[in-house]
């Protein structure tokens, strides 16, 4: 099994059509400008003080089983930021190519739900479209909050 930090790499792997850039740990930006987007951030902490997604579980916990495989559970966000938000004519500019988007990233993770062997379980995940904070703005794009989970001390 993998580290949480392969599975992160791993994440930031994935090639999904339609996005432009994807950004690892070391490599996200202070700042998206519109030439970056569409555009995927792993995020394995949360930013703001406002959640992404209304239903807040521990972000890492761990369990083991008696004589049995010591894991652990890991929330990463996946975040897609497509456009600025104020940028078009508003929310409903931007609707059609965020749906594609939200369909090829669903179908590049289910070529590969466990990033590669890197997860025990195959990936849960969760998705939101609205209007997200990164740097000094906000934009229109999709978070996908995954829950993973990773065996322990690998």
């Amino acid at each position: 099994m993998a580290t949480f930090r392969a599975a992160l790499s791993q994440l930031a792997a994935m090639q999904v059509a339609g996005v432009r850039n994807n950004y690892d740990l070391d490599a996200l930006p202070d700042h998206l400008q519109p030439p970056q987007l569409p555009a995927l951030l792993v995020l394995p902490i949360d930013l703001h003080e406002k959640r992404f997604f209304r239903e807040w579980r521990d972000s890492l916990g761990t369990s083991a089983f008696s004589g049995g495989i010591k894991q652990a559970s890991y929330t990463v966000t996946h975040l897609l930021p497509l456009a600025p938000r104020e940028s078009g004519l508003g929310v409903r500019s931007h609707l059609p190519q965020l749906v594609s988007l939200i369909d090829s990233y669903m179908g590049a993770l289910a070529l590969d739900s466990t990033l590669g062997g890197a997860l025990r379980l195959p990936a849960d995940v969760s998705v939101e479209p609205g209007i997200f904070p990164y740097g000094e703005r906000e934009f229109y794009g999709c978070a996908f909050r995954h829950r993973w989970t990773l065996e322990a001390g690998a």
